[in-house]
């Protein structure tokens, strides 16, 4: 007879998302899981086994549902360098202000965290970067066609400077950066190579 879970297992997944995204992997424990999510040890167990097989979940849920659609609508975006713009812009707002302000970004944490040794961890992370990079590129590829980049600039130096830039906006809002400082920081970026 199979086993009839008494908790829905998609609504547990994303609570710890948000616990691992807060906190981190390091300074979460399984008693701050089984606390937040409200079911025992071995219903964990059984449903996604340890905690790092439930951090690589959680990690590729927060890639697949938050990354991933931002990546697919600034790729898809005809503007160029306003859709750069845009963006960072809600980069920034999302880190600084609303429910997750301060928490950074998942992935981000997880670069600067000892979880990124894990070979497991470090291929969604790689992933994450290359279609991060991959999104910017396209935006730029638009901006050059539309003439919005500065003559010899290399839409694909400037997708790797760019994806870099996003983690720091990551980070440095998870440190408290304002908002302000960081968008001034974004604009000095789009003006180096802008035409």
């Amino acid at each position: 007879m199979p086993d009839i879970k008494h908790f829905d297992p998609d609504a547990t997944l994303e609570t710890v998302v948000r616990l691992f995204w807060r906190q981190g992997v390091a300074s979460t424990g399984i008693q701050d899981i089984v606390t937040a999510t409200g079911l025992n040890r071995s219903s964990l167990y059984a449903t996604f086994g340890g905690k790092q097989e439930l951090y690589l979940a959680a990690l590729s849920r927060y890639v697949e549902r938050r990354s991933q659609p931002v990546f697919r609508r600034l790729a898809a975006d005809e503007r160029g360098l306003p859709a750069v713009g845009e963006f960072f812009d809600g980069l920034i707002r999302a880190r600084c202000s609303g429910e997750y302000a301060r928490w950074g970004c998942m992935v981000s944490n997880a670069h600067a965290g000892a979880e990124n040794g894990d070979p497991e961890v470090g291929t969604v992370l790689d992933r994450h970067h290359q279609e991060l990079r991959d999104a910017l590129y396209a935006a730029l590829v638009k901006a050059e066609a539309h003439g919005q980049l500065a003559p010899g600039t290399d839409p694909g130096a400037a997708a790797d400077l760019l994806a870099l830039l996003a983690y720091g906006v990551n980070l440095r809002s998870r440190g408290g950066a304002d908002a302000g400082s960081l968008s001034v920081t974004v604009t000095a970026a789009l003006d180096s190579f802008s035409a």
